[in-house]
């Protein structure tokens, strides 16, 4: 099973183009993420100077109680919402490198199987065992990433579940607080 330069060189290209695919993927990320951040901070600023000025033109004690209610609110929402979005951004990274890996992954098997198949051929008497014995590894493998990705996707759904399940009882428990 000897590779010719052609098959090392296609081999060098592919594996440059999954790394530049799973670098954007990343980059992409790391500016949804900084996007986010600046936001975030943008409004803070926002927000500080509007509750400065509010709090400037407070004249009494039962004002001043209202308002922390108000405040707890608006920040409690404004960490929820941003909670979700970095979850979201966290999610649709991890499902793209999961497709990315896995195409990766069926490319290698395919490729891998036709290496074998030329390996059969040339193959001197009694490798029979050995080819089988890589082809049941790579059904093996295949089986178990096809398993963990099962599970990954059932782990992802759960918690996407619990933080919009999180989400609105802490909403709900700042609006009845607030009460």
């Amino acid at each position: 099973m000897l590779f010719a330069p052609e098959q090392f060189t296609e081999v060098n290209k592919s594996n440059i183009d999954a790394a530049l695919k799973f670098a954007t993927v990343s980059f992409d990320a790391a500016e949804r993420l900084m996007g986010l951040q600046l936001a975030v901070g943008r409004d803070a600023l926002q927000e500080g100077v509007k509750t400065a000025k509010v709090l400037a033109e407070v004249r009494d004690v039962q004002d001043l109680t209202s308002l922390r209610g108000k405040f707890a609110e608006t920040g409690t929402e404004k960490w929820t919402d941003y909670s979700k979005a970095v979850f979201e951004v966290a999610q649709h990274t991890q499902a793209q490198w999961s497709k990315l890996f896995e195409s990766q992954l069926t490319e290698m098997n395919k490729n891998v199987a036709v290496a074998l198949d030329k390996a059969v051929k040339t193959a001197p008497a009694g490798a029979d065992v050995a080819i089988a014995a890589i082809r049941s590894t790579m059904s093996a493998s295949s089986a178990a990433f096809d398993s963990m990705t099962k599970a990954a996707k059932q782990v992802a759904s759960y918690t996407d579940a619990n933080i919009k399940a999180v989400t609105n009882e802490t909403n709900a428990a700042v609006r009845s607080a607030k009460k």
